[in-house]
């Protein structure tokens, strides 16, 4: 087995909510205890609806946001124990700045990640000027874009000049452009054509494999997560609530709410198991007066009339507020984990 890159263990992140008069009224508990293993040289997936706390955690795992309490550990390959402290919230300045060395990332929308009035080789090779690698940087970029498809003749253009998928071949570069062990990729073919996500996804694997890179994958397609990854995550407010091997978690899934997931994935299958999710969403939100505090532990009147309205249909139905219990994260089966009972 591989070992860790990264280990994230009881990761929290709470972020305060302020009445007028700017007194903490509330918390919105964007990351609830949220523990990981990212293995080296392995794709880790990490998927859920939208809201459901997956850009939070990769913010949290480049410290762009300081994490309410847990740690971030960081294994030796990527400290070269070189650094203060094998805990990613304890680094200096100089450390982080070091540590972020080692991670690309690459961004859900390309024209966004990208500055409108910069040229190519200046966006590709920004990063190396602020880490003061500026000799040979010229052949530098070259041979970056030349790893992701493009060429010396894309060096004068600018990105409004390229289609959507070149566009994000020249994030992937920039992403690349440090010699970094790990890529964080958030939504990276959301924003593209099938056609083009396929070619991009092809890319990513050809890399991998050239250059032996590990990669946190953040996504809420299903197909796209199971063609990616080796080792898949499913959140649900801001909670793991299932953890295994991608094959494991597609072909026995445990936990109510990653059946939901699965039976929602367009498919072939005429006899595919149909499952709804009835109820609105929980809120995130903890109130600190615990009297204001609204609780889904009780099926609303509404979910009973979604309820009857399909019973007898041959569709399963999940309660949201069911998926709401505080249970732990228990081992179902080798190395698959699960909030079940």
């Amino acid at each position: 087995m591989s070992e860790a890159l990264i280990t994230i263990e009881n990761l929290r992140k709470y972020f305060p909510v302020k009445n007028v008069w700017g007194t903490d009224v509330a918390l919105v508990k964007a990351l609830d205890g949220v523990d990981l293993k990212i293995d080296s040289g392995k794709t880790f997936g990490i998927v859920g609806e939208s809201g459901c706390g997956k850009t939070t955690l990769m913010r949290t795992l480049l410290r762009l946001v300081e994490p309410t309490s847990g740690s971030v550990l960081l294994s030796d390959e990527i400290t070269n124990n070189n650094f203060s402290s094998n805990k990613l919230e304890e680094l200096t300045s100089e450390e982080l700045r070091n540590f972020r060395k080692q991670i690309g990332v690459v961004f859900q929308d390309p024209m966004g990640a990208l500055n409108p009035r910069m040229l190519i080789k200046d966006i590709v090779s920004e990063p190396l000027t602020i880490h003061g690698k500026t000799e040979g940087i010229r052949e530098k970029v070259i041979w970056l874009l030349n790893n992701v498809g493009l060429g010396e003749e894309h060096l004068y253009r600018y990105p409004h000049e390229f289609s959507g998928g070149q566009r994000q071949r020249i994030v992937i570069a920039r992403a690349l452009a440090l010699d970094p062990k790990i890529l964080v990729l958030d939504e990276p073919t959301s924003a593209l054509d099938v056609s083009v996500q396929a070619q991009i996804l092809n890319l990513l694997n050809d890399l991998q494999k050239k250059y032996d890179l590990t990669y946190v994958f953040i996504s809420h397609d299903l197909s796209v997560i199971e063609y990616m990854c080796d080792r898949l995550a499913v959140m649900y407010l801001g909670r793991v609530v299932e953890e295994a091997d991608t094959e494991d978690l597609f072909s026995n899934p445990q936990h109510p709410y990653t059946r939901a997931l699965l039976s929602a994935t367009p498919s072939f299958e005429k006899q595919k198991e149909k499952i709804m999710i009835l109820g609105d969403v929980p809120s995130p939100i903890t109130y600190l007066d615990e009297s204001k505090s609204k609780l889904a532990t009780e099926i609303t009147e509404q979910e009973r009339l979604e309820i009857k309205a399909i019973e007898g249909k041959g569709i399963e139905y999940i309660v949201r507020s069911s998926l709401n219990e505080s249970l732990s994260l228990k081992e179902v089966a080798p190395s698959h984990y699960a909030r079940v009972k």
